[in-house]
């Protein structure tokens, strides 16, 4: 083969391979490695912190443009911890995210804008039987690796603020007892 078809054929691959990376793909959020943490201001004096787990869904990611990207989840809300047995427990009743009549949280999302790094989606959030618009700011995803076991896999943070009165959340206390405002962090990491 002489070195014009050598480089042709080599810059026909290059560029096919660019234009696989760039199409919209489908990755499964790892439950394993994919934590929701949260942190709520107590009688304005401290912070308590906690998390939920088990998150499941997919992320869909167009590099090209990911405005067409979008996200799927769904938290089992039995897994609230916040390392503390009776206010675990609590958190399960009816005063706040009743886990017997509603027993999970769901994140779809509406709207996404930005560019890679720096992202913004919007969507939809089902708390305690209410569903309510969220925006999530977005550090990721990360460029994708040959994980364990062959598979690729990629990751995300998303931060965000929503209030507890806009989900009817533990309403029986004010925002002098337990903050109105409730931060949280989504780490994942996704694969496929």
């Amino acid at each position: 083969m002489n070195r014009r078809m050598f480089a042709a054929t080599l810059s026909a691959l290059l560029l096919s391979g660019v234009s696989a990376f760039a199409q919209s793909s489908t990755w499964t959020i790892d439950t394993n490695h994919t934590q929701v943490n949260f942190q709520v201001r107590h009688m304005g004096v401290s912070t308590v912190r906690g998390s939920l787990s088990g998150v499941t869904g997919t992320v869909v990611w167009d590099p090209s443009d990911p405005t067409k990207s979008s996200v799927q989840a769904t938290i089992p809300a039995s897994t609230v911890s916040t390392n503390n047995t009776q206010r675990d427990t609590h958190l399960k009743s009816p005063d706040f995210f009743d886990v017997a009549k509603n027993p999970t949280l769901t994140f779809k999302s509406t709207k996404v804008t930005g560019t890679a790094g720096d992202l913004k989606i919007v969507g939809d959030l089902t708390l305690a039987g209410v569903t309510k618009s969220v925006t999530l700011n977005v550090d990721g995803p990360t460029a994708p690796i040959q994980g364990q076991g062959g598979k690729t896999v990629t990751g995300f943070s998303a931060t965000g603020t929503l209030k507890r009165s806009d989900f009817n959340f533990g309403s029986k206390f004010p925002s002098a007892v337990l903050g109105d405002d409730v931060k949280f962090t989504i780490d994942v990491e996704a694969n496929k």
